[in-house]
């Protein structure tokens, strides 16, 4: 539930914020890990922060409480918002 949550929000900031033109969401798994990565073709992050907002906020709370961890990467041609998940975190 927390790829799909994480995957969802990285969505609707794209949506909402880059301007993007192109998208692309990505899963897979290696080891007993699952990698979610969303990215997008839009204008970057505009806060001047790296935490960024509720959402970003939201997203690494979500990765941090199962182990794993999110890595966001911007700059003027795109955002690359990648979570890694370990696999069976919450049963």
């Amino acid at each position: 539930m927390a790829a799909y949550r994480i995957a969802v929000e990285a969505l609707a900031n794209a949506r909402r914020h880059a301007g993007a033109t192109t998208v692309r969401l990505r899963l897979g798994v290696h080891d007993d890990w699952l990698r979610v990565s969303v990215t997008d073709d839009g204008r970057g992050t505009t806060t001047g922060r790296d935490e960024g907002g509720v959402g970003m906020h939201s997203m690494r709370e979500r990765a941090a409480k199962l182990g794993g961890e999110l890595t966001v990467g911007s700059s003027p041609g795109g955002t690359s918002v990648s979570a890694r998940l370990p696999l069976g975190a919450g049963r």
